[in-house]
């Protein structure tokens, strides 16, 4: 009964080890290498920008993905107590455009 009891552990401590041993993937597999994200700066300030413009307190809007439009500038979306958002600033902090998405 012992031995059987001490099989079953060493089974369950090798199928442990062996689910930890993965390897990292090589970084242009990884998420988030090939879309270039919005500072989290900027996207704090379409926050901002969005709750004047929606009328909701701003601790109410919470940025949900951003990507690079061009070389200056950053769309990042938004959600504003429910309603979704979607603003343009570009690399200096100048929102251009606050949009309700469709």
């Amino acid at each position: 009964m012992r031995a059987a009891f001490l099989a079953g552990t060493g089974l369950l401590i090798g199928l442990a080890a062996a689910g930890c041993s993965s390897t990292a993937p090589e970084p242009q597999n990884m998420a988030r290498t090939t879309v270039q994200t919005a500072p989290a700066d900027l996207q704090l300030t379409c926050a901002t920008a969005t709750a004047t413009q929606a009328g909701v307190d701003a601790n109410k809007v919470l940025p949900v993905g951003s990507s690079t439009l061009d070389a200056t500038r950053y769309q990042v979306d938004l959600n504003a107590s429910g309603q979704r958002y979607t603003c343009i600033v570009d690399n200096t902090g100048n929102v251009t455009s606050v949009q309700k998405a469709a």
